[in-house]
């Protein structure tokens, strides 16, 4: 387990002789936010950021927060990109837009996602919204960014995929009812999408192996997803609430850990935890044929095309 100050200086060390692209959904807060600052400040502004959310605002006074662009003009800088996980068809015109405008991506990093225990909230493509957000955005965005992460790869740079939500936390899957159709509750949509992440990541690492694909589990951090005015207030004493804000990490701290993860994870499948270590096959989902058949439901849930 790297220390904090290991995690740090370990990531002060990659200065690339290209200019990378980095894109961040979710980047408009949190873990995403942190992350793309820690990186953007640590190359001192010779890289290309994307910001995608639906905050505007927000991003603009990231962007504003980061260092001037450095290297080649045409491709050092910062943009803000709108998009709502949520949809599908906005997923994919978002994605069409970036392979239309961006020459490549070394690094994909997906941390948007609803953090909720609600029931079924059907979205236009007639999916609950939080399994909406935390899992089919994610395996959508990956595929249609696909083409852009291999050319990376076939310049011989980095080319990752880092999707943050819980490896290692395993919480059940029902091959039998991909989507929760049969069976819903909010709790469940939460937990097996763990699974699904797991899964997802996999299969995209066995059909593409010179990417990089990471599922990793943040831990406890003080973002929107951990306040005390969240629904969690009302399931745990105050107390409690405040004992467990207390004992949670800030989100600039977790983005070195994040970030240490995202640089050290070789090509292929790689898990992590909220410290960045190298988790294996620590509670991967090993219900039989699971992996497919989450496979074949997601081309068909997503509307997609493979890659």
């Amino acid at each position: 387990m790297p220390s904090l100050s290991t995690a740090e200086a370990s990531n002060t060390t990659f200065q690339p002789s290209y200019t990378p692209v980095a894109v961040f959904v979710g980047g408009t807060a949190g873990i995403g936010k942190c992350t793309a600052q820690l990186l953007a400040n640590n190359l001192k502004g010779r890289i290309r950021v994307v910001i995608v959310g639906r905050n505007e605002a927000a991003a603009q006074e990231i962007i504003a927060s980061l260092p001037p662009p450095t290297g080649d003009v045409d491709e050092a800088g910062y943009e803000f990109l709108p998009c709502d996980v949520t949809s599908m068809k906005n997923i994919h015109e978002f994605s069409k837009t970036l392979r239309d405008r961006l020459p490549k991506i070394n690094f994909l990093m997906l941390s948007a996602g609803v953090f909720s225990v609600k029931g079924w909230e059907e979205t236009e493509d007639g999916l609950d919204k939080k399994l909406a957000s935390r899992y089919y955005s994610r395996w959508a965005l990956t595929n249609d960014l696909l083409p852009l992460l291999r050319k990376a790869s076939e310049a011989g740079e980095e080319a990752k995929v880092m999707s943050v939500l819980g490896a290692g936390q395993y919480g059940g899957l029902d091959v039998n009812d991909l989507g929760l159709r049969k069976s819903f509750s909010g709790l469940k949509a939460m937990l097996h999408s763990i699974s699904y992440n797991d899964l997802m990541m996999a299969e995209f690492a066995e059909r593409n192996p010179n990417i990089s694909f990471i599922h990793i589990f943040p831990g406890h951090v003080k973002t929107n997803a951990l306040s005390i005015d969240h629904w969690l207030a009302r399931l745990l004493s105050p107390l409690l609430m405040l004992l467990t804000w207390a004992m949670a990490i800030e989100p600039e701290t977790c983005a070195q850990y994040m970030l240490y993860a995202l640089l050290d994870s070789k090509k292929g499948l790689s898990r992590r935890n909220a410290k960045g270590d190298d988790i294996g096959d620590l509670k991967f989902p090993r219900e039989e044929g699971a992996q497919q058949k989450l496979w074949v439901h997601s081309v068909e849930a997503t509307k997609s095309s493979v890659a």
